[in-house]
């Protein structure tokens, strides 16, 4: 096993700073790619609401090329960090290269939370009450349709006799989990793609790299967060205008390809990035982020 970098928590703003630097080498080709993703995404969720029967396995089947697909970005980043072009092609280089099994793995951590959170959800708040919920859920949502604002004392009706306690401690631990699979994830498709490590082996890298470099994933996190809101809202704008347009259906397929043809390919770079340094792989990026806008 490789040794594992310890980095100030300024490296989670580098990492971040690497993956614009890296889309903005090559945007028309990255974006080009997560917008094929996104079109794919599209697709199924189209066919899923002509045919509902399929939806389901639709869903399932983008859920296992997941994994794949971020692969396949990782490698056409890893290309254009090398000075090589980005090709369509590659969004399938997972599969090319026979990691696929490996791949696969890393939505074990993804299925075994969700159970647990499964669980434990019917443990702190009971079938009863969850009935109740499901009810309120949906009787808020057809006053959203129909365009009424329901009043506080219906809201108040609606939930009373709920374990809001309980129910507050399982988001907490839904929290909590959401971040542990994101260290056990973080690095590790680059680990099983380019370090050729076995997918078990991989995730207990990247949580042991994440666990070592708490203050540079926090950073990390926060910058993501400000980043995908700021690419949201101008999403969100040009979306209204191709609204005007176009219609609904064509501005909801434009919203998402614009969201994965930027977003993916971000991502994609900032773990490029990460795994460079963690793992000693490259120099730090920031000489990479220098180096870019000199040549621009």
């Amino acid at each position: 096993m490789d040794t594992i970098r310890k980095l100030p928590a300024s490296a989670g703003a580098e990492w971040v700073l690497g993956g614009f630097a890296l889309l903005r080498r090559a945007p028309v080709a990255l974006g080009t790619l997560g917008a094929l993703w996104g079109l794919l995404a599209s697709l199924v969720v189209t066919l899923g609401l002509a045919v509902p029967a399929l939806g389901t396995i639709l869903q399932l089947l983008v859920a296992l090329a997941g994994p794949v697909l971020f692969a396949g970005l990782l490698w056409a980043v890893r290309e254009v960090a090398h000075g090589r072009p980005a090709l369509p092609g590659h969004l399938l280089q997972g599969w090319t290269e026979g990691r696929w099994p490996q791949l696969l793995a890393t939505l074990l951590p993804q299925v075994a939370a969700g159970l647990l959170l499964g669980v434990m959800l019917l443990v702190l708040v009971g079938p009863q009450q969850l009935q109740q919920l499901a009810q309120a859920s949906e009787e808020l949502n057809a006053m959203a349709q129909a365009g009424q604002q329901p009043t506080p004392e219906e809201v108040e009706a609606l939930v009373a006799g709920l374990p809001s306690g309980r129910i507050l401690l399982w988001l907490l631990l839904g929290l909590a989990a959401a971040v542990a699979v994101a260290m056990t994830v973080f690095v590790a498709v680059p680990r099983i793609l380019f370090d050729r490590r076995d997918g078990l082996a991989a995730m207990g890298d990247s949580l042991r790299a994440c666990l070592r470099n708490l203050p540079a994933l926090a950073v990390f996190l926060l910058l993501v967060m400000v980043a995908i809101f700021a690419i949201y809202f101008g999403v969100l704008v040009l979306t209204l205008v191709v609204q005007l347009l176009a219609g609904p259906v064509v501005a909801m397929w434009i919203a998402q390809m614009l969201m994965m043809a930027v977003l993916m390919p971000l991502l994609a770079g900032a773990v490029h990035t990460a795994w460079s340094q963690l793992f000693g792989q490259a120099a730090p990026v920031a000489t990479a982020v220098a180096s870019s806008q000199f040549e621009a």
